[in-house]
């Protein structure tokens, strides 16, 4: 692709602050000024362009609302190309667990889902406090099929460790080809370091990658069908050649019916992340009654009955 040709997002409608405005994407050249660029030109012409990238013009970048209080918020409607509202997306963040869907693109591109993954020491040894844990010992043999779907339905960091020595020989070589993957699809705003998303200092992003990056994931069926599903249960074997099964429950609280979404609009489903200092993230795949499809994140809420309820909330944005 050329990564001279830019998306702009430039306003169609009068931008009032008020959370029902949306703004069409158009293609420019980077070369061009937004004040110079004919809108209608760019609307007519939006086909004839391959893009790398999205921009969001920093006016039309801090939406507000009473109910969303989160550091970063974005909703967009990918079937129309169209803003619904956004709010501080450039802004450096943490991702948490929300980096597991990088993780996930690196492996749909480069990897095979039949391969047998073998447990290290350092995928069952993880001791930071708190971390979500699958609880894989050193030398279990696993699908890594199965390990992605552990990793994404249940966020096992464990899960995430085996993922990135088996895919590129080590969490180092790894985190290469994840940056590699971000930059491929527009996200040049990120780094990343480790391929399960434990707090690390240089390892950040902001909403519109994530965005990017998960816009592009919703292309695989396989990926779609994980994070559609509510739980998995995994057969395995041990280091000893003994059969061990374990059964891994979604985070997602729509999918598990503990939070409702707005009448209309059904979650196909996400990922969530939480670290302390990344707060409680969220990242939406959802369609409405018509079918058409929306992406929708929330990044750094207070907890997670404020990062669900904030996320309801840009659902009920949807016209």
């Amino acid at each position: 692709m050329n990564k001279k040709i830019m998306i702009a997002v430039l306003s169609l409608t009068f931008l009032t602050g008020c959370s029902n405005s949306k703004q069409i994407l158009v293609p420019y050249n980077e070369a061009d000024s937004l004040a110079g660029f004919d809108i209608q030109a760019g609307v007519e012409t939006a086909n004839l362009f391959a893009s790398d990238l999205t921009i969001i013009p920093d006016e039309l970048n801090h939406m507000s609302d009473t109910a969303v209080s989160a550091t970063s918020a974005l909703i967009v409607n990918a079937t129309d190309d169209t803003v619904v509202y956004a709010n501080n997306v450039y802004e450096r963040m943490y991702p948490a667990s929300l980096t597991k869907i990088i993780t996930a693109l690196v492996v749909l591109q480069k990897a095979n889902l039949n391969d047998t993954v073998t447990v290290s020491y350092n995928a069952s040894h993880i001791t930071e406090s708190g971390a979500k844990l699958c609880g894989f010992k050193e030398g279990d043999k696993i699908k890594l099929g199965d390990l992605l779907d552990s990793f994404l339905i249940y966020s096992g960091n464990d899960a995430g460790i085996a993922i990135a020595e088996h895919v590129a020989g080590s969490e180092e070589a790894f985190a290469k080809l994840m940056n590699e993957a971000a930059k491929n699809v527009g996200a040049v705003h990120s780094n990343f370091v480790n391929s399960h998303g434990l707090h690390n200092d240089n390892h950040y992003t902001t909403a519109y990658d994530l965005y990017l990056i998960f816009n592009e994931l919703i292309q695989y069926d396989e990926f779609v069908k994980i994070i559609n599903t509510t739980d998995v249960t995994l057969n395995y074997t041990d280091s000893n050649g003994q059969e061990q099964v374990k059964n891994f429950l979604t985070t997602n609280r729509y999918l598990k019916n503990t939070e409702k979404s707005p009448e209309g609009i059904t979650v196909v489903g996400g990922k969530t992340g939480t670290t302390s200092k990344a707060g409680n993230c969220l990242i939406l795949y959802s369609k409405d009654n018509k079918d058409k499809e929306y992406i929708s994140l929330i990044l750094q809420a207070e907890n997670g009955d404020s990062l669900f309820s904030q996320m309801t909330r840009l659902l009920e944005m949807i016209p």
